[in-house]
């Protein structure tokens, strides 16, 4: 098959077409009144680049390392639930693109695929995306399990100890597997196409959990068990705790605010990201793009800063560069192109962000991404830097 898509919008409006409603809005929608989700894309508006002529532009390079890894860019593809449930074996679609593209992909806790389902389709390692819950006998099989499958990082989601309520996801009877009634099937036949492949896919619930739990046998056990996981009593000890039982390289993800980042530097972690959880979480929590800026300072190079949240286009990447991040994630541009055509559509995302990054650093007059910084913004109305 053939993918035209020239920009993120376009593999946007054919996810949409193809992939039934609840699972499109998992992941394109924000909690509450979305104002967050909507700030995250909207803020990057306003950061203006300097344009610069008359320079020698050939020999670029974009080659860089997020936390000691080579990367052909400074980009990786940030964890994200039910990547399966957009397309079938959608984990393993998305860490096979990454990997022909030489950048990480993040595989989530609450993945359809599980860590030896991905581990078996891939040659190169991946990263590991790990929340904290309660069952603290299952984090650390988790942990071990990871190590096991050659997980080159682990990254710990700090800003899910309780759930940000997704509207969506509740009219949407959100579940995987997914519930059949009226509503779901009314979803599930308006995309034919979604339905013929799933047919003889075996993989349609949480495979990292199912069977790894005892208490967990069936769809209202798997939900049960899943809810009351979250763990409201995370502090800072529990990174001790993760710390000793995993000796690679160790992310922290949702860090918002310069205290934490400053904590999160002395503790042992080897980068922290930037993020909100694309709006998901805390809703009228400011953008993390504007944040950004504020945050890199604080930590004085003591850690690596990576940056997620609103980016859908290779010059988000470049604007988050330029304020002083290491690495940027991509998570919404890489679904809409899972969700549009699969593994073809996840390398097609990967082709646009890295081309739009490529093309912007020429004509801000850079020929390395080592030298990008606040220097090449010309216009910050909203003040972040």
């Amino acid at each position: 098959m053939s993918l035209n898509a020239l920009e993120i919008n376009d593999l946007y409006k054919l996810a949409k077409k193809r992939v039934p409603k609840m699972f499109f809005d998992y992941v394109d929608t924000g909690s509450w009144s979305g104002s967050t989700y909507r700030s995250n894309e909207e803020d990057f508006k306003g950061i203006k680049f300097k344009q610069r002529v008359a320079r020698d532009m050939t020999g670029r390079s974009m080659v860089s390392k997020m936390v000691g890894q080579n990367v052909s860019m400074p980009v990786a593809l940030a964890p994200i639930g039910m990547c399966g449930m957009q397309y079938p074996n959608g984990e393993i679609h998305s860490a096979r693109a990454a990997e022909a593209h030489s950048i990480p992909f993040t595989l989530s806790t609450m993945s359809i695929c599980s860590i030896e389902d991905v581990s078996e389709k891939v040659e190169k390692p991946f990263w590991f995306q790990l929340y904290m819950m309660r069952n603290r006998d299952f984090m650390h099989s988790l942990i071990k399990r990871a190590r096991v499958a050659n997980c080159s990082a682990l990254m710990v989601t700090l800003d899910l100890q309780v759930m940000g309520q997704r509207h969506n996801d509740i009219r949407n009877d959100l579940s995987a597997p997914p519930k059949f009634n009226f509503n779901t099937i009314k979803q599930f036949i308006s995309r034919p196409r979604w339905c013929l492949r799933m047919i003889g896919n075996r993989k349609y619930t949480f495979r990292n959990i199912m069977g790894h739990v005892d208490e967990v046998t069936n769809l209202s056990s798997l939900a049960k068990w899943t809810l009351d996981q979250f763990d409201p009593t995370l502090t800072w000890d529990d990174i001790d705790w993760i710390r000793e039982r995993w000796p690679g390289k160790l992310i922290l993800k949702g860090i918002m605010d310069n205290e934490d980042a400053i904590i999160a530097s002395k503790i042992g972690a080897d980068a922290i990201i930037v993020s909100n959880h694309g709006g998901r979480q805390l809703d009228g929590a400011p953008s993390s793009i504007s944040v950004l800026s504020g945050i890199v300072e604080s930590v004085k190079g003591k850690i690596e800063v990576h940056f997620d949240g609103g980016v859908r286009s290779g010059q988000d990447v470049l604007r988050a560069l330029c304020l002083g991040a290491s690495g940027v994630y991509i998570g919404r541009p890489y679904i809409y192109g899972l969700g549009a055509a699969g593994e073809e559509g996840v390398s097609k995302s990967i082709e646009i962000i890295k081309k739009e990054l490529d093309l912007t650093m020429a004509l801000c007059g850079e020929k390395s991404i080592s030298n990008l910084g606040k220097h090449n913004i010309a216009i910050n109305p909203h003040g972040y830097g």
